[in-house]
């Protein structure tokens, strides 16, 4: 029998499912999809299945923990803006040589994953129209089952198709799995993907609104309206469309207010508050220990990759901001020619610090960092563990994302008094130095770039932005003024790495004689 990874077996939707306040899993193996769909009350369980599948561990591997590997591995480690210091070991995937690598973990893992998310919403979107129960809870449960395929096609197509601006659309996109059969398929082309994101979107949409319902207060693990609006303005976007991708922002941020400047310093990347529009929940008594997102960046985390390699920030991107910005504190930047000394080696690459730097760190930051955590300049501390060793919740989409989204549309729609207040509002409280800004043109662009860069950090847009703004990588070494480790320090452009695009994975290709 052919497989396809894409394919997920009658049980899956089980294996997905859980009970719905604390997001267990419990398979059921003999189940067939139709009678997990048989009515809305299971067909909600199906979707909280979903939602504890986005931060749970896969194929085996450690690192592979859902929506926190492809922030990781695909939007922070490959990007512009974040180096995980001296992890020279993983220099291949940091400078982005696997793109055409098709039997690569890093290859496969992000097609593995979301289609395991299609195929479990469409388990949902093909049998519920003939489940029992309430229409509005139907419809409801629908809604949700589209956005999270809308939002696993979009993220395929980030990552395996090539960026709109190169050619408006008109190249290969994804395969776009509709229903539960697991045959050949062919490719769409990219036009047609964004379509299907949109019809799935405009649906939910129209379904969330039909249904009457809304997610509980504190299920910010759930997709509901504004979720959909939120996928829909960065789908936008990605591919170009300024219009709907200010429209749809301005839509998802309205009951989300920015987070407070207590809150961004203080756990605000691993505790939900007002601003997380969408997120995935991690409980202590479910957590991946030394697998989950923050053993990877978490300053506080005892996992050796984060004692030994900080999570840092790059000198070039935060030297561009005020010394007057609240967000500046969370990292280590050096301020005399001692601690620029202490920080980089004889060879110019940086290195745990000993001396003022470190007490300053320790001082400074307290139980932020781990008790044997090494010190490196520019170290972030904007991450930090909720519970040991890699454990807590972590935003999706919030509500300053939004803000720079429709920055940016509105921009590119000539609109440029509205771009600088939106910019303004999502910064003014952070930094109180920060005045309305009177750039216009490519400037204004460069700002508007630059605050996004700085304030979104190290959530995993890194990549994906420098991707569709079609920008050069360009990470310099301290003797060019950067703080990147020779091995990092380097420069290509957006024709490099097969265009940023990742080859579909051999374990398609090889049994689907129409993707190639």
């Amino acid at each position: 029998m052919k497989k396809y990874i894409f394919f997920i077996s009658v049980a899956a939707l089980g294996l997905a499912s859980c009970a719905e306040s604390y997001l267990e899993t419990q398979p059921e193996a003999s189940t067939a999809t139709a009678t997990i769909v048989a009515s809305a009350d299971n067909a909600k369980l199906s979707i909280n299945g979903m939602c504890k599948a986005m931060t749970n561990q896969y194929m085996g591997t450690q690192g592979c923990n859902g929506e926190g590997t492809i922030k990781t591995w695909y939007g922070n480690y490959c990007g512009n803006d974040a180096q995980k210091s001296n992890l020279t070991g993983w220099a291949n995937t940091i400078n982005g040589n696997y793109h055409e690598s098709t039997t690569t973990t890093y290859d496969v893992y992000p097609w593995f994953y979301y289609y395991k998310l299609v195929a479990n919403a469409n388990g949902v979107i093909c049998n519920i129209d003939n489940a029992s129960g309430s229409a509005a809870d139907k419809a409801y449960v629908k809604a949700q089952a589209l956005v999270f395929r809308a939002y696993s096609f979009f993220r395929l197509a980030e990552l395996y198709a090539y960026r709109w601006s190169d050619h408006q659309g008109d190249c290969q996109g994804i395969l776009l799995r509709l229903d539960q059969s697991t045959g050949d398929l062919a490719p769409s082309t990219l036009k047609e993907t964004y379509a299907q994101i949109y019809a799935d979107l405009d649906e939910a949409i129209a379904l969330f609104q039909s249904s009457g319902q809304d997610r509980k207060a504190d299920e910010f693990w759930k997709p509901n309206l504004d979720v959909a609006y939120a996928v829909y303005s960065r789908a936008a976007l990605t591919r170009e469309d300024w219009a709907n991708a200010s429209k749809y922002a301005k839509l998802a941020r309205q009951n989300y207010p920015l987070m407070s400047n207590t809150d961004y310093l203080e756990g605000g990347f691993h505790t939900v508050n007002s601003e997380w529009i969408w997120g995935v929940y991690e409980a202590n008594d479910q957590t991946l220990y030394y697998y989950g997102f923050f053993a990877y960046q978490g300053s506080n985390s005892s996992a050796s990759i984060c004692r030994s390699y900080p999570f840092s920030i790059s000198r070039e991107l935060i030297e561009q901001i005020p010394a007057t910005d609240v967000r500046r504190s969370l990292y280590l930047v050096p301020e005399t020619a001692d601690e620029f000394a202490e920080a980089f080696n004889s060879a110019g690459n940086p290195q745990s610090c000993t001396k003022g730097l470190r007490t300053r760190a320790r001082k400074t930051f307290g139980d932020k960092l781990y008790s044997t955590s090494l010190v490196f300049p520019y170290m972030q501390v904007k991450f930090t563990v909720d519970f040991m060793v890699g454990g807590g919740s972590f935003p999706l989409f919030r509500t300053a994302e939004m803000y720079y989204n429709e920055a940016e549309a509105e921009y590119h729609l000539g609109n440029e008094a509205t771009a600088r207040q939106l910019i303004y509002e999502a910064n003014k409280d952070r930094d109180p130095s920060y005045v309305l800004s009177t750039k216009s043109g490519a400037d204004l662009l460069k700002e508007i770039k630059l605050y996004r860069r700085f304030d979104l950090w190290g959530e995993g847009y890194d990549w994906f932005d420098y991707k569709r703004w079609g920008e050069s990588l360009s990470r310099k070494h301290y003797s060019e003024g950067g703080n990147w480790h020779k091995t990092f320090a380097i420069t290509y452009g957006p024709e490099s790495r097969n265009a940023w695009t990742w080859k579909y994975p051999d374990r398609e290709t090889l049994y689907n004689a129409l993707a190639k």
